[in-house]
């Protein structure tokens, strides 16, 4: 397996921001976000770039991915792929590990405690690192009180239990990312609107940012990808490098 922990380091020491570009083929926010462009092919022009790893957004009701759309992604990059769903059992675990994927997203908000503790004990056993969301200071109670060391720890700048339809931005991350326990890698998940959204993440203490939208809009996806790496990992005077 690859590890996107292991990317995530390995892009900061060598003075990049690291970045997860996310294959997301809709929003409840945004609509359409594909626009007729074949996964594989962004997959191909993300891995021509210094990013992190690829999120593979598989949820298909709301989102309009698919395992299958994962399984094409990882045909054609050897990058560490996110897989960015809703599990709820030990099989949806053992599928995305088939599927080819390195990490699943395990959201504090959308899981029961005993589940959310299950599924991340299970992940782990099978080789998956587990990024493991949170959206308010309070759910970090939930990880202290039942010993859940996440592989990475992120922030949603939206609310997902409502389709991050809200008008969230980066001063959620801002707000309590030193709060987030140490020494796995801070990410900055959704509202990342550019390098300047990107540099108040890093400064504030994100190790990463997670960014779909912001690259899927773009005019340029390959510029802005590039913009957003060249914020570098070093913190501005009173940030955390």
């Amino acid at each position: 397996m690859r590890s996107l922990v292991a990317s995530i380091r390995a892009r900061q020491a060598s003075g990049l921001l690291p970045v997860i570009a996310e294959i997301k083929p809709r929003s409840p926010k945004e609509g359409d976000l594909l626009a007729g462009r074949d996964p594989r092919e962004l997959a191909l022009a993300y891995a021509a770039l210094p990013v992190a790893g690829i999120s593979v957004v598989t949820e298909p009701h709301d989102f309009g991915g698919s395992v299958e759309m994962l399984r094409r992604v990882r045909d054609v990059t050897e990058l560490p792929i996110l897989r960015k769903d809703f599990p709820q059992t030990e099989a949806d675990l053992e599928e995305t590990r088939e599927a080819g994927a390195d990490a699943i997203l395990l959201i504090v908000k959308m899981l029961e405690v005993e589940r959310l503790v299950a599924l991340h004990r299970a992940a782990l056993d099978l080789g998956l690192e587990t990024l493991v969301e949170v959206h308010d200071p309070g759910e970090l109670a939930v990880l202290r009180e039942h010993g859940i060391r996440p592989s990475l720890i992120g922030i949603n700048n939206r609310d997902i239990a409502i389709g991050e339809t809200d008008a969230g931005d980066v001063g959620r991350t801002e707000s309590f990312a030193a709060r987030l326990p140490g020494g796995v890698p801070r990410l900055s998940e959704s509202a990342i609107t550019g390098p300047d959204d990107a540099r108040r993440a890093r400064d504030a203490g994100a190790d990463a940012v997670l960014v779909g939208t912001a690259i899927l809009r773009a005019a340029d996806p390959a510029a802005m990808i590039r913009s957003l790496v060249e914020v570098g990992s070093a913190a501005a005077p009173g940030g955390r490098p």
